[in-house]
């Protein structure tokens, strides 16, 4: 007898609309002034890594004859994108006939994480050993934004905050689906989960300037819950076996990546930052970021700054460019490429 176990996936679509809707709700364009010119350098060196990483994916797609849609999901749909970003994306790849497209940025944001957590330590150390560097004195004012940073700072939720929370996620979700509704009228076809996360980003901002923010905690809470199940979920449903023909070249994307990514870090974050011990912390951390996720760029800069010292400014600028900023980045990145002639 032949047995195949098929999940619903339903809930999973409604999570992934979500998700993107708290990281709309969390891109508040005031925190572009307080990250100030360390924070807008490390933003326009993102984008520059995102089109890198996007290039050398299409690439090696074509070196390995594929169609230069997987490309992408060998760039930063994957890496810098993370699980939720590939996920999304290689629901609408697969309706275009990619293969497999979701399965295959799984697994390569899977790899990202793990290789962002291994190589951000040594380009650090290597950065600063080089080139002699030493922790700054720093004021106690910016040492406990560092701080609430780093421990991850999570004040009680009210019941008014939770329920205030799902109110603004459930107008994300309906306005984004019916504005899809409106473009896909006029001939215009966007994901779901872009339009969901532009209504997060007008509400967080005009509730910013009538002076009603939304509650961050309540929003990072479900953020992780709804990522977490929307993962737990994607992954039960996984066809692992359908990747098993294509192992070696992705081994083979997985080094060019990681390569790109060291080069990246090394001669373009630690310059542009002020070659200093500062910048070396950004280093570690941007590599984390670029490859796997805010909490691995979080937990390389914690690695560095306890063995050799603290470095508040990174821990301020690293996670706004990773928790907010480099998702918007991503998806204009990446529907600029869907757009190019090479992948019509």
């Amino acid at each position: 007898w032949q047995i195949e176990i098929s999940f619903d996936t339903q809930i999973r679509d409604l999570l992934l609309l979500v998700f993107f809707s708290t990281i709309g709700l969390g891109a508040k364009f005031r925190l572009l002034a307080e990250g100030g010119k360390a924070l807008a350098l490390l933003l326009a060196v993102a984008v520059v890594f995102l089109v890198l990483q996007n290039t050398t994916g299409v690439l090696l797609a074509l070196a390995f004859d594929a169609h230069p849609g997987y490309g992408l999901f060998a760039g930063s749909i994957s890496f810098a994108g993370g699980h939720g970003t590939a996920i999304a994306w290689g629901a609408e790849a697969e309706q275009a006939g990619l293969v497999a497209a979701r399965e295959i940025g799984i697994a390569f944001a899977t790899f990202g994480l793990i290789a962002g957590g291994i190589i951000g330590g040594p380009i650090a150390e290597r950065l600063i050993t080089r080139n002699k560097l030493h922790p700054k004195a720093t004021t106690s004012a910016t040492a406990a934004v560092a701080a609430d940073t780093a421990d991850g700072a999570d004040p009680l939720l009210r019941t008014d905050d939770v329920l205030r929370t799902i109110l603004m996620l459930a107008i994300c979700v309906g306005t984004g689906d019916q504005i899809n509704r409106l473009l896909f009228a006029q001939g215009v076809l966007l994901p779901g989960f872009l339009t969901a996360m532009l209504v997060g980003i007008v509400l967080t901002n005009l509730a910013d300037l009538l002076a009603r923010p939304l509650n961050e905690p309540a929003i990072d809470l479900f953020n992780n819950v709804s990522l977490h199940i929307f993962l737990a979920i994607s992954l039960m449903s996984m066809n692992l076996l359908v990747l098993s023909q294509a192992f070696g070249p992705m081994l083979l994307v997985l080094f060019a990546q990681v390569s790109v990514m060291t080069l990246v870090a090394v001669f373009i974050v630690f310059r542009v930052m002020g070659r200093d011990y500062d910048a070396a912390v950004m280093s570690a951390g941007f590599a984390g970021l670029g490859l796997g996720a805010t909490p691995v760029a979080i937990g390389n800069m914690q690695a560095v700054t306890g063995k050799y010292g603290a470095s508040p400014k990174a821990f301020l600028v690293v996670p706004l460019v990773g928790a907010f900023f480099i998702d918007l980045a991503n998806a204009l990145v990446i529907k600029v490429f869907i757009a190019s002639p090479l992948l019509q």
